[in-house]
Order: C-alpha cells, then structure tokens, then sequence
C-alpha cells in the first residue's frame, strides 16, 4: 500500500480537500504532529510522498521551534531520494529555504481572497496547467521569501512575488491555501491569533469581506484543488514487490 506521511504544526492548519483526495487513492496517511511532539523524529524511508501544511510560526524561528530543523533534513533527504513533496504556506516556506532561499516577514499580510497569476513557467507547469491565468485563491500568510534560483516560478501575487515554485519534477511550493474547504475557512476565522491579525490590519481586510467572498470563490477553489491534488498524487510511484515464489 502506498503511504504518505504529513507534517502538521497546528491544530487548524490540517490537509482540508487533501484528505479525501489521498484516501480515495487508497494511500494511507501518517500525520507528524509537531504541535503535539516538537520532538518526534520520523523518518521518510518507506513512504511515497511528503506534503508539509502551514503553520503561525516562521522558518527564522528555528531555534525556537526545532521540529522546523528535524523538517529541513527530512526534506532534503526527500527530495535526494525523488520522493515527491507538495509544501503549502509554510511547508513552502520550509522548502524555500532548504533550497536556499531566505525567508522574512512581508510587508503585508495577505489574509483572504486574492488574484494569483500564473507566470510562464506556471502555465506550462502540469500541476497547474488546468488553471487559468489568473484566479482566486484563499491565502492566509505574512511571511515571503525569494524563489530559489534552481526552481521554476510557477505563479505570483500582487503583495507576494512567491505564491508558486517547482523543483525538479517532483517538489512544488505552494504559497497559498488551494486546501480550504468552508469549515477550515470558519475555524481559521474564529481563530483569535488570525482575528487579532484581522484587526490589526485597519480596513484592509474584515471577516465580512472573507465570508462574502467565499461564497463567491470558493466553488472554482474546490475545483482547482481536486484536479491539482490528484495530479500531486500521480507522483506517487507504486514500488514493485518482488515475486515470491513458493517452493513445491
């Protein structure tokens, strides 16, 4: 049975629209709760993919939070050894950074719904190629980085030049939250760290505008993701067994 194993770092940063899509592939899942166990040490050995969610914390604060050290190594040893790895908000940034990019706080938060474009390299990308040139995605973030120099820049933002990478074939970066579903969108607005963010914000962005916007965008969200999820798990390769064969 293919098998994928999940770093998680809060308890509302989860896989959303990514679940069903893993299960009704059959692949099973193995979640890494760093919020719970900052200490775990898991290995990739024997798994077939690697996807990292979000989290508050940034990729700077590693001395505070280690498990982001323990996440560095077991990414880079991923992407040594093929295994495919989809990093989301965090995760990207992770990865941005094991791939030798800073990562820093942004000047603005970009909390809410947002127009991302797709840069060439984006459109002809097959994890995004069903998109369209530009489209409406949820984004919950405040830090920002450079894309490595050995990736490809798959999309951007008006506020945030790094929404998208690739590296290789087989690891893309992803800045914003094609994950969301309805529910994940009401937590993370009845979050009080994200509703302190909201209101600090002055009249930039408000839950109002969010939940109205939802409504509007949400639908082409949980469209894209499926086909974009499903396109991650075609990475996956079914290791052969070797044939036994019984003795007479």
């Amino acid at each position: 049975m293919r098998k994928v194993l999940v770093f998680q770092h809060v308890a509302n940063e989860i896989l959303g629209t990514l679940n069903p899509a893993l299960k009704q592939q059959g692949l099973r899942i193995r979640y890494v709760n760093f919020e719970r166990d900052p200490n775990a040490t898991p290995s990739i050995d024997k798994y077939n993919g690697l996807i990292v969610l979000g989290g508050y914390m940034g990729v700077y604060e590693a001395d505070q939070y280690t498990h982001i050290k323990t996440e560095m190594k077991l990414i880079e040893e991923a992407l040594k050894k093929d295994v495919p790895v989809l990093g989301i908000c965090l995760g990207a940034q992770i990865l941005a950074h094991v791939l030798g990019s800073e990562v820093r706080k942004a000047p603005e938060k970009e909390m809410g719904w947002y127009d991302i474009e797709l840069t060439t390299a984006g459109e002809n990308a097959p994890l995004l190629s069903h998109f369209k040139k530009t489209e409406k995605i949820f984004q919950m973030h405040g830090d920002t980085f450079d894309i490595p120099k050995s990736c490809e820049h798959l999309a951007q933002s008006k506020l945030c030049r790094a929404q998208a990478f690739s590296y290789g074939r087989k690891a893309y970066g992803l800045q914003f939250h094609l994950e969301v579903d309805e529910a994940m969108i009401s937590r993370w607005l009845n979050n009080p760290r994200n509703q302190q963010d909201i209101e600090s914000s002055g009249e930039k962005v408000s839950a109002e505008q969010m939940k109205s916007d939802t409504v509007k965008y949400l639908q082409n969200s949980l469209n894209l993701s499926q086909q974009t999820f499903q396109k991650f798990i075609n990475l996956f390769e079914m290791k052969e067994r070797p044939i036994v064969l019984k003795s007479k």
